[in-house]
């Protein structure tokens, strides 16, 4: 299974910054490829300039966020096949800032990912504790409800990605030790396997919490971490790239 590095941009730069960063990361491209696929989640707004920018190269794109329903009156909301139709072949689902900004519930996070599946899309749905539940113990607890609410049971597993990002490690410097990744890693695969069945073994597990070029190569070497999702250090195409070859 090839692992996925996957960029999250959040909402970062115009539309002149997205289009750089993108030809900066194609140009890259254009040496030596790394053994894993590659992935870049704009804001919105550019996400038809950055897959222009992209065409050609072995970079994909996908939206950060998507609806539960097809179409309708939800202002200020993206369906799935409206990301498809600008060239996205991925999404996030479930991320913490939208649990903890807009109080998404485990239940809308599966309908999400259900949603993103019909358009054919391939959802990358988040999950992860709190600083709190880490200090209370309740990380697998956490984890264990977050994954059986939010993924949808019985679905293809090759189309799914599942993302472990603690909370108190996304944009704070902090990132899990190499141990407490692999054994969260595993307890998602364990879980998987009640969802998916024996394809479980199919869905790639990303980690992401401050994955930086300096800490990826041990991250990556982890049991049952296949890729990561990567947050501030995607903005920098070096970075990035640097990431991507630790694989």
């Amino acid at each position: 299974m090839r692992a996925l590095i996957a960029g999250n941009w959040k909402m970062n730069g115009l539309a002149e910054d997205a289009k750089t960063l993108a030809e900066g990361l194609k140009a890259l491209g254009e040496g030596a490829q790394p053994s894993c696929d590659l992935l870049v989640c704009p804001p919105f707004p550019y996400l038809a300039l950055v897959a222009q920018a992209l065409a050609g190269s072995r970079i994909s794109v996908g939206g950060q966020d998507c609806h539960g329903a097809t179409a309708g009156a939800h202002t200020g909301d993206t369906a799935a096949p409206m990301l498809r139709d600008v060239g996205c072949s991925y999404v996030i689902v479930g991320h913490s800032e939208r649990r903890s900004d807009h109080g998404e519930t485990d239940a809308q996070v599966r309908a999400k990912a259900e949603a993103a599946l019909a358009a054919g899309l391939a959802p990358i749905v988040c999950v992860g504790e709190t600083e709190k539940e880490r200090d209370a113990d309740q990380t697998l607890t956490v984890i264990g409800r977050q994954v059986k609410g939010s993924v949808p049971a019985g679905m293809e597993a090759g189309r799914l990605v599942v993302a472990y990002e603690p909370v108190w490690a996304i944009g704070t410097g902090r990132t899990a030790t190499a141990a407490e990744v692999a054994r969260v890693h595993a307890e998602i695969r364990r879980l998987l396997v009640g969802l998916v069945g024996e394809g479980a073994e199919k869905v790639r597990i990303l980690y992401g919490g401050s994955v930086k070029p300096d800490n990826a190569a041990e991250l990556l070497s982890q049991a049952n971490v296949d890729g990561a999702l990567v947050g501030g250090a995607s903005l920098d195409a070096e970075a990035f790239w640097a990431i991507a070859q630790s694989c």
